[in-house]
């Protein structure tokens, strides 16, 4: 059981006996009330995001998550394609809306940690940081910084970043799957 101050981002809950990941947690203190936890969670099952507010007395149960590795096949009209690491046969599809945007930055044939729910595959979770090639970068011109110095990017999975000028096609960028954004140039 966790206690109202305990359901912090990126915790699982159960909330009416289905998983929620904790996205965004703010305790404050309304005038002379007691502390309220205002929270925004993602459905595991379905991926719709829903506001709720834990009030001191609440306590909720941690959701009993097993993770287990699998391959990233491809991307094909909206559905993903995953199989079993030993087992090239056991293939799965899960939607987009259950990994939400991490899902863009997924790289065919690479491993990944499948989130099992009772039995069932509820989302995956992304390694934090990954390596992705450049393939589409505009030129950087000189004395160009009257948009703070960064250009759109296209990366290899089809994922558009902003990043720094410098960059070229062909670079090896570090990107950080949680946000979205541009950590470093890697040889």
């Amino acid at each position: 059981m966790l206690e109202y101050n305990e359901i912090v981002n990126r915790k699982y809950i159960l909330v009416d006996d289905e998983p929620y990941e904790v996205l965004d947690s703010h305790v404050f203190r309304k005038q002379q009330r007691k502390p309220v936890n205002q929270t925004k969670l993602r459905n595991m099952i379905s991926g719709r995001i829903v506001e709720k507010s834990f009030h001191q007395s609440e306590k909720v149960h941690e959701a009993e998550l097993s993770k287990r590795t699998v391959k990233f096949l491809y991307s094909n009209k909206g559905e993903l394609w995953f199989c079993e690491i030993n087992d090239l046969s056991k293939r799965f599809q899960l939607d987009p809306d259950m990994i939400g945007t991490p899902a863009q930055f997924m790289k065919s044939n690479s491993t990944v940690e499948a989130l099992v729910f009772d039995e069932r595959i509820i989302g995956v979770k992304l390694p934090i940081k990954v390596d992705l090639k450049v393939t589409e970068a505009p030129p950087a011109v000189k004395g160009d910084t009257a948009k703070g110095g960064n250009k759109q990017i296209t990366l290899e999975t089809g994922a558009v970043i902003t990043g720094p000028l410098f960059i070229n096609p062909g670079d090896i960028l570090r990107i950080n799957t949680e946000t979205g954004e541009y950590v470093e140039r890697t040889s």
